[in-house]
């Protein structure tokens, strides 16, 4: 019997230890792993010995694998028998294309889990002490691409997120940070509204730098911002100040 099948999990926002469980016993058993850059080397550890492991890891403009042969590679693997891991940095289904590789596996006859992980944007303000919602400050959020700002044809509506949603959490912004700032503004969104760049979440390398949406664009340039860093935009990026005293100390890294 063909015992080939696919689990697509969720590694979480950085922190190995943020990975759910059950994740980490797939990893157990794996026989082939499909690992992204942002995945730490302890959880590759974590894989038997003799496991292969294939770096397909995307960065802006550099792809180590197109969508399309990840796709084509997890069904390859599995249908000679293998149990085929697919590992993601955060959650599969947020901005992780778990999705298409789910499909690729349904529409091949393929067995096939999916096991969520920590998203970055829940992982981050928790690690950065902003909570995406608060009682009588925020009772919505949402979770944005910013690699789309701008752009003709651009599926983002900045014209409604900017004054339906209390907390935004953008992910792949860095690039596209002024822009983004700026759409916001231009649809209504106060300049003053607090925000926060969180760079290297939950990791040792964390970075908080804190602001306004007025002037959280020219920080994350004086301080050298890189990916990867999710920006929250929000009146709960204030309430990191009243947890952790020093930050307000120093206003805008901490």
């Amino acid at each position: 019997m063909n015992r080939g099948r696919i689990s697509i999990i969720g590694a979480g926002p950085g922190d190995p230890e943020l990975i759910t469980v059950k994740a980490l016993r797939r990893l157990e058993s794996a026989d082939v792993v499909f690992y992204d850059r942002l995945v730490s080397d302890e959880l590759l550890n974590v894989c038997p010995a003799g496991t292969m492991k294939i770096y397909c890891g995307k960065a802006p403009g550099q792809h180590a694998l197109t969508q399309s042969e990840i796709d084509r590679l997890i069904v390859d693997y599995a249908r000679v028998g293998h149990h085929v891991v697919r590992l993601k940095g955060g959650d599969p289904f947020i901005f992780g294309r778990g999705g298409e590789e789910a499909l690729a596996a349904a529409q091949a006859g393929i067995p096939f889990e999916v096991i969520p992980g920590v998203t970055s944007a829940v992982g981050a303000s928790a690690s950065a002490g902003i909570p995406l919602t608060h009682r009588g400050t925020a009772a919505s959020f949402a979770v944005v691409t910013g690699s789309r700002c701008a752009e003709e044809g651009a599926l983002i509506r900045w014209d409604l997120l900017a004054k339906s949603v209390d907390t935004l959490a953008i992910y792949m912004g860095v690039a596209k940070l002024e822009e983004i700032c700026g759409q916001l503004v231009l649809h209504g969104r106060e300049a003053a509204t607090p925000a926060a760049l969180i760079e290297n979440a939950t990791t040792s390398a964390e970075r908080v730098v804190t602001g306004t949406l007025g002037s959280i664009a020219q920080s994350a340039v004086a301080l050298k911002i890189g990916n990867p860093a999710i920006l929250i935009v929000g009146d709960t990026v204030g309430i990191r100040e009243m947890l952790y005293p020093a930050a307000a100390e120093r206003r805008y890294i901490g």
